[in-house]
């Protein structure tokens, strides 16, 4: 009954298939929460699949509505010692749509099909397989220490990929259920497939739309050409003044004053690598002076992820009487999230661009969220996922992504220590999500050494 024994365990029952049969099960189950006529198995998912694996390890299990979400939540708690370390646990049952006619010949998302030494379905990266690897985690030490040495506390939702709708209400409403030392989750990727990875949060996330409506209906070009103004030029040189031809933001308010010390020596390792599949890294683009892991996770960026001006499908001699964008600010901590659209507005009318319309999109904005790298419970961490692995894993301030951490951070005030189990090549959100067997093997192990080292007497002291 070591540790040692516990990450035997682990490695075992990855090797012997009985892991493998775990999340194939679980990723049959077609948890599409985009789908109405998928709201039968999310309920399945929690109750019928997670809910008796927490139960069979001593959990008390209760399910948790909110009136802005579609699906019920599954909160479980497992309690030993009120002097103990208390960890909030999080994962979504839900996926993204499955996609299924775009899948490569001979795989489908709700099989677990394994080829050319990946393992591939729907959910395996986001994030049935993520929190399979934690549950289990957890059950390996119950098996050797016949306790897990902390309170574990854990909340499953069904929503995550429609927006985590009622999450934040329901943590408002519920803040001394959910109390706790500090957050363990996993979700997201990795920095590479063969390095270990811990984040503290994530940038925040923001959509705007930029809008001319010039005119009603479009004019002969060769007629009026040279006479009135056209919208796509007016908005293309808008945007111009936002950001440099390298992809340096023009709007100050859009980018942090400094890069803290602490983020800079966490960065001061990490190198992005996408892997074979990922785009090559374009190092001239972005803020200059910052390293290619300073600038996704330590600096902001702004992108156009859609324009329209005409008809594109069918061109036609008229200029057009309107110009569209779909825009996207992703920030960092110690952004003014609340002066985004203000600061925009104001950059605009002093380049001499007032025609140009405004408006947020109806998805709910992200907010920048970040603990310190140096943290106790962050450096505890650290050396343990170190002691089990035999590396030194990446440390990013936070995700370049974004996720609802400030729900975690401000709603609750945790501490949030994010252990990611993907990969970024995972294509996760795309026909053929996969994740290579050997960083799952790896992740079940850190996990069990994790959980472990959580029940044995040496962390930070908790909180007051």
């Amino acid at each position: 009954m070591t540790r040692t024994t516990a990450i035997s365990r682990a490695e075992q029952q990855f090797d012997s298939g009985e892991f493998r049969a775990l999340l194939a099960r679980r990723i049959a189950i077609p948890t599409e929460s985009q789908n109405p006529d998928r709201a039968p198995f999310l309920e399945k998912y929690l109750h019928e699949e997670l809910q008796p694996a927490f139960e069979a390890m001593g959990f008390e299990c209760r399910t948790l509505t909110h009136p802005k979400a579609k699906a019920p939540f599954l909160f479980v708690q497992r309690q030993e010692d009120p002097g103990a370390p208390t960890v909030l646990g999080y994962g979504h049952g839900d996926v993204i749509r499955g996609l299924e006619p775009e899948w490569k010949e001979g795989l489908s998302p709700w099989t677990l099909t394994e080829r050319e030494g990946r393992w591939y379905g729907r959910g395996i990266a986001d994030n049935k397989g993520q929190h399979s690897v934690n549950m289990q985690a957890m059950a390996n030490v119950l098996a050797e220490r016949g306790r897990l040495g902390f309170n574990s506390k854990f909340l499953i939702e069904m929503g995550e990929e429609t927006g985590s709708p009622g999450l934040r209400g329901l943590c408002e409403a519920n803040r001394e259920l959910f109390k706790a030392d500090l957050l363990i989750a996993s979700d997201g990727p990795r920095l590479r497939a063969d390095r270990p990875t811990i984040f503290l949060g994530s940038r925040g996330s923001f959509n705007f739309d930029l809008t001319i409506e010039a005119r009603k209906g479009g004019h002969h070009s060769g007629n009026w050409g040279g006479l009135i103004s056209n919208p796509g030029i007016q908005l293309a040189h808008a945007i111009a003044t936002i950001v440099s031809p390298t992809g340096q933001i023009r709007v100050p308010e859009w980018v942090p004053s400094e890069l803290p010390a602490s983020v800079r020596r966490a960065l001061a390792d990490c190198e992005v690598d996408g892997g074979t599949d990922g785009p090559t890294i374009e190092p001239w683009w972005g803020e200059p002076g910052l390293s290619p892991a300073e600038r996704v996770f330590g600096w902001s960026s702004f992108e156009v992820l859609a324009c329209k001006t005409g008809n594109p499908d069918t061109p036609v001699n008229a200029i057009p009487p309107r110009a569209w964008a779909r825009c996207q600010l992703r920030f960092v901590v110690g952004v003014d999230d609340r002066q985004i659209l203000p600061a925009l507005r104001r950059h605009l009318d002093r380049q001499g661009f007032p025609m140009v319309q405004i408006a947020p999109t109806r998805e709910e904005m992200f907010h920048a969220t970040r603990i310190d790298p140096e943290d106790a419970w962050v450096q505890w961490a650290v050396d343990s996922i170190a002691r089990t692995s035999g590396k030194k894993p990446a440390l990013l301030p936070n995700l370049g992504g974004s996720l609802p951490n400030d729900i975690f951070t401000d709603v609750l005030g945790l501490r949030t220590v994010w252990v990611p189990h993907s990969y970024p090549g995972c294509s996760q959100h795309a026909p053929n999500e996969h994740l290579p067997p050997e960083v799952l093997r790896e992740a079940l192990a850190v996990m069990t050494g994790l959980y472990w080292d959580l029940g044995a007497g040496n962390t930070p002291k908790p909180a007051a």
